[in-house]
């Protein structure tokens, strides 16, 4: 039984990573109903920045702010200048472009710090909050970190002015401008907030895999997973969704197939969410008149 606890905390944890990734992901769908494959390298390059300014001296939570920062920019940036070019462009260029983005933020943070692994430092002490080894402090601030992120971007989205722009211009692009709501601007505060949530993702889970160019190449298909099996359209539900790949994977490996076939599973999870709900758990389906 304390096994089986501590294989529900473990995924708990992991899966708050997921809901990161999966809710980074969700946000530039539903704005702009691609998936950027970019993601999980945008967030390493990230995680890649705040390591170097706490090595160079930077309290961490001090780092920690400033890396959301940059990457908040950062996606702003590109979605305005790589991006907006590419507005009416076929969706397989937007494809090639996100892959291609990829490949540069990898072959970049190889270049600069180089393919070694390296220790990512926890602002979370390693101590058992129990005393019976189920539950860390690591363990409770990853899904406390996720949680509290959760709730600020729901007061953001519910309640401000700027927030309930963004859900229009998602919703409705033309309405939205007819409204006066400047769209174009409301998909790069997308991919900016995308980009800060990545890089709050790739913080939590850095100090759990170690730090690499390559470290979020699973996370990402994780996060993908939970984004899916939640409803990719659907920020809430991909939260959830990522707590659910997280904590089923997690008993799965442990109980029957491995934890060398963990990331299998979730390709399946994956492949039977799309056979029998394609909206995802918690997602509508959306009819259209054409």
């Amino acid at each position: 039984m304390e096994f089986f606890v501590q294989q529900i905390a473990s995924g708990l944890t992991s899966g708050a990573i997921y809901a990161c990734v999966a809710l980074g992901l969700v946000m530039i769908y539903v704005s702009t109903d691609h998936i950027n494959f970019a993601q999980g390298e945008m967030a390493m390059f990230a995680t890649y920045l705040a390591w170097s300014m706490i090595d160079a001296g930077v309290p961490y939570w001090v780092a920690f702010g400033s890396t959301i920062l940059v990457a908040f920019f950062s996606g702003l940036f590109i979605q305005r200048v790589i991006l907006k070019p590419l507005e009416t462009a076929p969706v397989l260029a937007l494809v090639v472009c996100f892959i291609a983005l990829l490949s540069i933020f990898n072959a970049l943070a190889g270049m600069i710090w180089s393919f070694t692994i390296k220790q990512f430092p926890s602002p979370f002490p390693r101590v058992d909050i129990f005393g019976n080894g189920l539950v860390s402090a690591q363990q409770i601030g990853v899904v406390a970190v996720t949680l509290v992120m959760l709730a600020i971007l729901t007061v953001f989205f519910r309640y401000t002015t700027l927030g309930l722009a963004m859900r229009a211009a998602a919703q409705n692009a033309a309405s939205a401008r007819l409204m006066g709501v400047r769209v174009s601007w409301m998909l790069a505060l997308g991919w900016g907030l995308a980009s800060g949530i990545g890089a709050i993702a790739g913080m939590l889970v850095a100090p759990i895999v170690f730090l690499d160019p390559n470290m979020m190449t699973g996370i990402l298909v994780y996060g993908f997973a939970g984004a899916l099996v939640g409803g990719i359209a659907n920020p809430m539900g991909a939260v959830a969704g990522g707590f659910i790949v997280g904590v089923l994977e997690n008993l799965v490996g442990s109980y029957i197939i491995g934890n060398e076939l963990k990331l299998s599973f979730a390709l399946i999870m994956v492949v039977g969410v799309l056979l029998l709900k394609p909206a995802g758990i918690f997602g509508r389906v959306i009819v259209r008149r054409v």
